[in-house]
């Protein structure tokens, strides 16, 4: 879709989404201040569960059964359950722009799980995309290890971005119900297993005295989940999903940026010259189209003139 055929609502609701999602790592790290992080994780989602729930109740929306039922239930277990806990604990040791560019590999996963599931077909721009990932994240790991910080936090974002897009391919797999009570039983089944990840490893639900981590969660509660779904579903509903997915590539922007501004943390070469890399690994592995790249591998061969052969 072209940018003259954008609605400009559509484009504000868009650049809303990208603002509100690239805020939420440096919001999380906030709220984390003093309070345990599954118990904070498990009061944001257990919330916007409420909110949604009479969301439905206010427009009679009926609850899926059966195998709707119990893809909301795996969608939740995945998207909002395990992918969250693993994220929740990164970000206690990692910075929010590392967290937000290894996350940004969500669509690339989610392209390579669905040809694993045999949803689409495999194609070889998918395995360059991967590649140039890899590399990305790899200097990016080379940088963050000579500042002492442990390899486990950024394999638990690793984690939590294999979790929401094998998530994102299962929930195809069964019949679909309305994105909101889809949505409400997600956040519902995700909360509740927080909150048992946070009794099972003991963590002391001590209210917190210092008013930024409430601000923080009430962020994350109104403005990080349930804004952002209800503005997902009206850019989805205007726009093509491939249009809609660039939103992943952005959010790393805004956290390395906010980031820096907000929470000091220092941005490197080679944090800014691996996160280039995953960004364009993700493009051309999971957005980008065939046509596009050839066109313009076919624009820079024209450009390159070749010597004829001396006889």
């Amino acid at each position: 879709m072209r940018a003259s055929n954008i609605n400009r609502t559509v484009l504000v609701a868009f650049m809303l989404i990208v603002f509100f999602t690239g805020f939420n790592a440096i919001a999380v790290k906030s709220s984390e201040t003093q309070l345990p992080p599954f118990f904070s994780a498990g009061i944001r989602f257990g919330l916007a569960a409420i909110i949604l729930l009479a969301l439905m109740l206010i427009f009679r929306l009926p609850i899926p059964r059966g195998r709707g039922l119990l893809g909301a239930i795996l969608f939740g277990i995945l998207g909002s359950g395990i992918s969250r806990a693993l994220l929740y604990y990164a970000l206690e040791e990692l910075p929010a722009g590392v967290s937000m560019v290894l996350l940004a590999l969500v669509p690339l996963l989610t392209f390579l799980f669905a040809c694993m599931h045999k949803q689409e077909t495999f194609m070889w721009r998918c395995l360059t995309g991967s590649f140039l990932a890899v590399g990305g994240i790899g200097m990016i790991l080379k940088d963050q290890l000579h500042t002492q910080l442990p390899i486990l936090p950024v394999i638990a974002v690793i984690g939590a971005a294999a979790c929401f897009a094998e998530a994102l391919v299962i929930i195809k797999i069964f019949p679909q119900s309305h994105p909101i009570t889809t949505n409400a039983i997600a956040l519902t089944t995700g909360s509740i297993l927080l909150f048992i990840f946070s009794a099972l490893l003991k963590e002391s639900p001590t209210m917190s005295n210092l008013t930024s981590s409430w601000e923080s969660l009430l962020y994350l509660i109104l403005f990080g989940t349930v804004a952002t779904f209800i503005l997902t579903i009206y850019v989805v509903k205007n726009l093509t999903a491939s249009a809609s997915s660039y939103q992943f590539v952005l959010f790393p922007i805004i956290t390395v940026i906010m980031g820096a501004l907000i929470n000091n943390e220092t941005v490197s070469i080679s944090l800014l010259s691996g996160s280039a890399m995953v960004l364009t690994g993700v493009y051309i592995g999971g957005i980008a189209k065939t046509n596009r790249i050839k066109l313009f591998y076919s624009h820079l061969l024209s450009r390159v003139k070749v010597p004829s052969a001396e006889r």
